[in-house]
């Protein structure tokens, strides 16, 4: 139901008003869906006119207006009296203990903000012939978003994007990359398919699926795949020979024909052993419930869009805008009362700061990117399967989607640039550096293989199409805006021009020790990119700078058990490691240089495997774990242990959010390389750190800390643990499903049982507390111009 207040107006606005309608109502029956719809229009008001129109039946709240100069100041409540600090110099707010200054500030100002108007503006701008039906329009720029393979302003170029590269006598299909294909290429995606004339055209011929395999030459060698040599057996009818493109699914499935083994459905949107079953893709926000999801593109209803079908235009129904717009009184600005024309309106809500706008970069910077990506799991946190019911992946740069998709849906989220507090410029590089070699068209010839290098150049694009497109950029020299760095080594490789700004990553190394490229794989490397293009900016910066968790995959066994609040008796474990320990051990990674040597020297000290000479570790223990084996009871028996190590791999790995999630308390070893909110919560509360150079002496500091310190660090972990896991994109996905199939599985039911701050909760309150006490923002002039809804005490003072 949406609230009507009493007429207060003039019988003249009454009638005016009226005649706009009735004007709109005879356009209308010849432009629909031109034009907004009557249920929209008949419900819009002019500012401080009759029609106040809420999207909801909820009340809005009450906000604190700013206090006049005329009026008499309130008396300044002193924080640091009000919030004093423990003996670990924390200050405890919301069960997390915060570093002093953070917690005192979160305790008296962020838990006591009210709502503020804030007028936020609905586009209503067209784009060259409605973008040909090949891309959304962006009704703010009035520009197009083209889907993969289309371009120009209208979206009527067909791009041609090729499978293969150039061929030779050597090489027919051309020289290796991951789209090379034998068969029939869609140049729009650059994917390889059966094609025409066979039974089953849409079939993919991924990867080695077309070529010939070569048999091992001997008991311990390999198979592989003859890149030159074509596999024409995958197009036979024959029952007897392996095939694929005109397989019956039914008839394989009885084992009545034989497929060959090494094709499979690896693109989005198929599912079932011979891709006979089409499912959902996997877009951003799954297009909201406003479009269709296209191999990784939202295609948009009309009057929709954005990235995700989330941004409402003037041709919207008010009755479908989203949560975070809702309740608004809609402005309609003089110029269409005038003259009926199509313009933007500006609708006033009641908002809590932050505030963050959200660039709608063109498609190539993440629609595209997940579009076009050759295996189904890369850079993606969940797909879908047989029922569209969700699988969630296992993705370490899964919590780049995460955030992404939160900051989409989050009432903290405007459309109102000069509101904003801040600006997300949504790279999803975690897709751009997986894709590197997937296809000619991303061309790594300039970049002498370097992923790293590669990817530079795209954040460097999105910098100067914000640059082109926006003002928002010079009035701070960027210092509001927010990019994430998801891959190994974070932000090492931004370009210079952005390192003013805030950076989320995985990777806090400061470069006070290890001033270098850490990586152990050459194609992530960035030390040979020059100062030219990246400058000579450290990698994180813990001023300006945060970490956030890694994305672990919602498990309901874990939150069933409660493991993270596995009581101290039952953990009996002293200290445990699980994961690569490097060359001297079997099937560990090869280079010397991986983990900058840090869990080799663990292991050195403490294994309690055999490496490849048989040798257990120098002082290796009965209630001590440094294994490199896998094993099935990974999370209970992390459970079950007093300490956990936390030591990088290729740059940063998930090790800190296994320990934090199983209760258990992390011992971190890597020195000036900071963790998830290292820089603003206390860990001193619920961690250890061991210098690099303490590792032979790791055993012995550990069973040198008090019982009464233990219980303490594991009862801080009990408190903090969810803000290392990404529940507000799991509760967004659980609510996504359970609208469109009805379905609300076990996982979903577990993680509605959550209470606590998530991850996503503890950025928005970082970047409130940075909103009033980074220096910058002292002299930041817009800052002074806004309403903050804040008590005095926590006002900048200039």
């Amino acid at each position: 139901m949406f609230s009507l207040q009493k007429w207060k107006c003039s019988w003249s606005v009454a009638a005016s008003i009226a005649s706009i309608l009735a004007l709109v109502s005879v356009v209308h029956l010849f432009l629909y869906p031109v034009i907004p719809s009557l249920d929209y229009l008949s419900l819009r008001q002019a500012q401080n006119s009759c029609l106040p129109v809420n999207g909801s039946i909820e009340g809005s709240e009450k906000y604190a207006p700013r206090m006049s100069s005329k009026e008499t100041p309130q008396r300044v409540v002193d924080l640091n009296v009000r919030y004093p600090a423990d003996l670990h110099n924390a200050v405890t707010y919301n069960g997390a203990p915060w570093k002093a200054e953070v917690g005192r500030w979160l305790s008296g100002c962020n838990s006591n903000i009210t709502a503020v108007e804030i007028v936020e503006k609905i586009g209503g701008k067209s784009c060259k012939n409605e973008c040909s039906g090949q891309g959304v329009c962006n009704r703010d720029l009035g520009q197009c978003r083209c889907f993969h393979g289309f371009s120009g302003d209208g979206c009527s170029e067909r791009m041609q994007l090729n499978c293969n590269y150039p061929e030779s006598e050597k090489q027919p299909y051309g020289r290796w990359v991951v789209s090379i294909c034998p068969a029939y290429c869609d140049t729009s995606r650059a994917m390889c398919f059966c094609g025409e004339g066979t039974k089953y055209p849409n079939r993919p011929v991924a990867e080695a699926c077309g070529f010939k395999i070569i048999s091992p030459s001997g008991p311990d060698a390999p198979r592989h795949t003859d890149w030159a040599l074509a596999d024409r057996d995958v197009f036979t009818t024959n029952r007897s020979e392996p095939g694929w493109c005109n397989v019956d699914p039914a008839e394989a499935y009885a084992s009545n024909v034989r497929a060959k083994e090494e094709c499979d459905c690896k693109y989005d949107g198929l599912w079932g052993r011979f891709c006979e079953v089409p499912v959902q893709s996997v877009c951003i926000s799954q297009c909201s419930g406003h479009g269709h999801c296209h191999g990784g593109s939202c295609q948009c209803e009309n009057g929709w869009y954005g990235v995700d079908c989330s941004i409402p235009s003037v041709i919207s129904s008010i009755r479908e805008w989203p949560k975070w717009l809702r309740p608004a009184n809609i402005n309609v600005p003089d110029s269409a009362r005038l003259t009926g024309n199509l313009v933007n309106l500006n609708a006033v809500v009641q908002k809590k700061r932050p505030l963050i706008y959200v660039y709608d970069l063109p498609p190539d910077f993440n629609s595209i990117l997940m579009e076009g990506r050759h295996f189904k799991l890369e850079c993606v946190n969940r797909i879908y399967d047989d029922r569209n019911a969700t699988l969630w992946t296992d993705q370490l740069y899964g919590a780049q989607m995460a955030i992404y998709e939160s900051i989409l849906a989050s009432p903290y989220r405007t459309l109102n640039g000069d509101e904003a507090d801040y600006f997300f410029v949504p790279v999803l590089d975690s897709c751009i550096i997986s894709r590197a070699d997937d296809a000619p068209h991303f061309s790594m010839k300039d970049h002498n293989g370097l992923r790293s290098s590669f990817t530079l150049e795209f954040y460097k694009k999105a910098y100067e199409h914000i640059m082109q497109q926006y003002p928002y950029w010079n009035q701070s020299s960027g210092k509001d805006h927010i990019w994430f760095f998801s891959w190994d080594e974070g932000a090492c490789y931004a370009p210079k021009e952005i390192w003013n700004s805030m950076m989320l990553v995985h990777w806090g190394n400061t470069n006070s020790k290890h001033n270098h490229s850490t990586t152990a794989y050459w194609g992530d490397n960035w030390d040979t990119i020059s100062s030219d293009r990246r400058g000579n900016h450290t990698c994180f910066d813990p001023e300006k700078d945060l970490v956030l968790p890694a994305w672990k995959i919602p498990d309901e066994r874990s939150l069933e058990a409660k493991l993270w609040a596995r009581p101290r008796e039952e953990r009996r474990t002293l200290f445990y490691f699980n994961g690569n320990l490097g060359p001297t051990y079997e099937n560990g990674r090869p280079e010397a240089t991986y983990s900058m040597g840090i869990r080799q020297k663990v292991a050195e000290e403490f294994g309690s495997s055999p490496n490849k000479e048989g040798k257990l570790g120098k002082q290796h223990a009965k209630d001590v774990v440094v294994t490199p084996l896998r094993t099935n009871n990974y999370h209970e028996e992390l459970a079950n242990s007093v300490f956990c190590g936390v030591m990088p791999g290729d740059g940063w790995s998930g090790r800190m959010e296994d320990s934090i999630l199983q209760g258990c308390i992390p011992v971190v070893i890597q020195d000036g390389i900071y963790l998830p909110y290292e820089n603003v919560l206390n860990y001193e509360s619920f961690a250890v750190r061991i210098r690099e150079d303490e590792i032979p002496n790791l055993m012995h500091l550990l069973r040198s800390i008090n019982e009464t310190e233990v219980e303490s660090k594991l009862a801080y972990v009990k408190k903090i643990w969810q803000r290392f896991l990404y529940r507000d994109s799991v509760l967004l996905e659980a609510e996504r499903q359970n609208v469109t199939i009805g379905l609300f599985e076990n996982w979903a039911a577990k993680f509605s049982e959550i209470v606590g701050d998530d991850a996503f909760t503890t950025l928005v309150q970082v970047l409130h507390y940075k909103l009033h006490n980074d220096p910058w923002r002292r002299e930041f002039v817009p800052l002074k111009r806004k309403d903050f809804g804040l008590p005095r005490e926590c006002f900048i003072s200039p």
